[in-house]
């Protein structure tokens, strides 16, 4: 179906921001692919198919291994954006087999469920040593206090980022990040470069000095890490650190803001929770599927497709629409309803197919551990402040959660 002129989709419209589940919606009323005007991309709304064509190999997050961008019709990025796309490309996230596949089983020999679960005793110690430091505060900020430190941390200690260098890492990370919202301003694009070229500078003299000085860290594994003589060049070393640092924190932020403050409008789900802390589980994946943190995930077109009777042509691009997929009502009982205690739950949050998120497990642990800390620690924890919202559509997120210890 085409047509976009009258849709309640729009992604720059506050109003929509602060609540797109309705627009979301009327786009599945619409059809199984809609076409968007604003953006050249046609809209998959449905749970069956988001979840398809994230396993379809017709589709690629990267034509290039293919195609010439003259080739599929596209034209080829700004030369003066190409510290952004060096760092980009070259990780696991933009790249199709073959390449995809050699670096995240290499990369997976490195970052294996086994690293996640000595990893749990460090990860519920900080996130107990936060929320204290909250408490003591009487409140303050939720994102600033718990929801960033603890994932930066994380990620930073796997990876083997010094402590100083920390706090370099989420304005590095958001400014990259930029680059993924629909089409992004030239401003955005300059900040992303600038922190590209930043970070991708870091990088390399961090693994220079982990080639002399190796740890028991994930960038001396990567380093190390080969398989039947396949190894990973540098620049697939500083674009796969890049992508694990920044995909590493940025969701399990947003989850935990967009969760709390969901948590805050249901008092009853919340009140349940407290109550029984067993709950914990299925509430991360909940609070994940009721505001995804990743609103959309792309996908170039590299055979002609067809949806619902709709044939999409190679070079188009497909915008996989994850959290109108995870208010399905095809799939999820009352989707719009906070339910803690949701026995099936596939949300997509995390992706499917090749391009799964490898740090899934990380991600649920550390969401798991803010949320029993904070309900262990600060039981009375209540909003001080309505929350803003962040201007963005595809990372959805907060600006702060303010609240308060009674």
């Amino acid at each position: 179906m085409t047509g976009s002129a009258d849709l309640a989709f729009d992604p720059w419209d506050p109003d929509f921001l602060a609540d797109p589940y309705p627009a979301y919606a009327e786009l599945r009323a619409r059809g199984r692919a809609v076409r968007y005007e604003p953006t050249g991309q046609w809209l998959v709304p449905h749970h069956a198919d988001v979840s398809a064509l994230l396993r379809d190999r017709r589709l690629g997050r990267t034509y290039r291994h293919r195609f010439s961008h003259e080739e599929f019709g596209r034209t080829p990025p700004p030369p003066e954006h190409e510290p952004f796309h060096t760092l980009n490309d070259h990780g696991m996230l933009d790249l199709e087999p073959p390449d995809h596949t050699r670096i995240r089983r290499l990369v997976s020999r490195a970052f294996t469920p086994r690293t996640v679960q000595r990893l749990e005793p460090f990860v519920r110690g900080l996130a107990n040593d936060l929320v204290a430091s909250l408490v003591d505060n009487g409140g303050g900020d939720l994102l600033t206090h718990v929801a960033e430190p603890l994932p930066v941390a994380v990620i930073a200690e796997t990876l083997g980022v010094p402590e100083a260098d920390r706090d370099r890492l989420r304005p590095w990370s958001a400014d990259i990040c930029g680059m993924y919202e629909l089409n992004p301003s030239e401003e955005t694009a300059a900040r992303a470069v600038r922190a590209s070229a930043e970070f991708s500078d870091y990088l390399r003299e961090l693994i220079a000095v982990r080639r002399e000085e190796p740890g028991d860290d994930l960038i001396s594994g990567l380093i190390a890490a080969h398989d039947q003589g396949d190894r990973l060049t540098e620049q697939e070393m500083v674009s796969t650190a890049a992508l694990l640092l920044n995909a590493g924190h940025e969701a399990t932020v947003n989850a935990t803001v967009n969760g709390w403050w969901a948590l805050f409008r249901h008092p009853s789900q919340l009140a349940a929770l407290r109550a029984d802390h067993s709950l914990v589980p299925s509430a991360v994946e909940e609070l994940l599927r009721h505001d995804t943190p990743l609103q959309l995930f792309e996908r170039w077109v590299l055979d002609d497709i067809e949806i619902g009777g709709t044939t999409i042509p190679r070079g188009s691009e497909v915008a996989l629409l994850f959290g109108s997929a995870n208010h399905d009502p095809a799939v999820f009982a009352d989707p719009g309803r906070l339910d803690l205690a949701r026995g099936d739950n596939p949300h997509l949050s995390f992706g499917a197919g090749v391009h799964y998120c490898i740090g899934a497990p990380l991600a649920r642990l550390e969401l798991a551990a803010s949320l029993t800390a904070l309900l262990e620690r600060a039981p009375t924890l209540a909003l001080a402040a309505e929350p803003r919202r962040k201007p963005n559509f595809v990372i959805r997120g907060l600006r702060e959660l303010r609240v308060e210890v009674r």
